[in-house]
């Protein structure tokens, strides 16, 4: 059945029936004379139209029919019948909340953290790391316990150049979670980690380790890093070179131009953007 709401009748019962094999059906028992059913029947409708792939709303008018509502043994209106695989799973009689009701199909219905990973997913698919981010970001505020949405904010952590984050996420995933998905993030991890440090970015290193009040060499090291996504460590050496200078070179310009690419919602951004607001403000 393609509509969400439907009227069920001694000649459509079965097919109604059927449609509980893929989707949880709610039977509802009314009469244009009861006032409870009055004011449940927006509220169910409401609720149906939200989640069209996943409930079917079907209405029983138990003025027209009364032998179906007898059949399904209704003693009061409303009532309402939750059908799952031809079988009773829940209901209840007279009026409830949207709340209560929703509460009572959280068993059914998709979870908003799964929504957002199949959202995310999708973009991940067409390469779009930045708009799968913040969706993983928000799914993971909304499951922080899903190892599956924090490796999943790895991988796309790895893609957009953010390896300590990735690094500190997949350290939460315990042994037993360490699924093939996982092991397959780890290794383009260690490939990220292995190509982000080029001999420039060494040769820099060293010679800060040298000089390490070298405001040039911290900023010429830090464009080798955003170079190669490591954002973070650019933006800590930027910060230094601020904190002493406001003016230094490029650092400002190159400081704020990383904000700007990293994605929206990104921890590390927020942090280094909190940071330059106090040093200016």
């Amino acid at each position: 059945m393609q509509q969400p709401i439907v009227d069920v009748s001694l000649n459509n019962a079965r097919e109604v029936l059927d449609a509980s094999m893929q989707k949880l059906v709610l039977f509802q028992f009314w009469s244009a004379r009861s006032e409870g059913c009055t004011q449940l029947s927006p509220v169910l409708e409401k609720i149906v139209r939200q989640y069209p792939n996943q409930l079917l709303l079907a209405r029983v008018d138990c003025d027209k029919e009364p032998d179906l509502a007898m059949q399904f043994g209704v003693q009061s209106l409303p009532t309402v019948m939750m059908i799952k695989q031809g079988r009773p799973v829940d209901g209840f009689a007279g009026v409830e909340t949207e709340q209560a009701i929703l509460t009572k199909l959280a068993a059914y219905l998709p979870k908003p953290e799964d929504e957002l990973l199949a959202q995310a997913e999708q973009k991940l698919a067409e390469q779009d790391y930045a708009a799968a981010y913040p969706l993983l970001k928000q799914a993971l505020t909304l499951a922080p316990a899903r190892s599956d949405i924090k490796v999943w904010l790895a991988d796309t952590a790895v893609s957009l150049g953010q390896l300590p984050q990735a690094e500190a996420l997949l350290g939460e995933i315990k042994l037993a979670e360490q699924d093939a998905l996982y092991k397959s993030v780890q290794a383009k991890l260690k490939l990220a980690k292995e190509a982000a440090d080029t001999p420039e970015i060494q040769a820099l290193q060293a010679q800060l380790a040298q000089d390490d009040s070298n405001q040039q060499l911290k900023e010429q090291l830090a464009i080798q890093y955003q170079a190669v996504q490591r954002s973070e460590e650019a933006l800590a050496l930027l910060l230094s070179i601020l904190q002493q200078d406001l003016n230094f070179g490029s650092s400002k310009k190159l400081y704020l131009d990383i904000l700007a690419a990293l994605p929206k919602g990104d921890s590390v951004a927020n942090h280094y953007r909190r940071k330059l607001y106090s040093l200016l403000y």
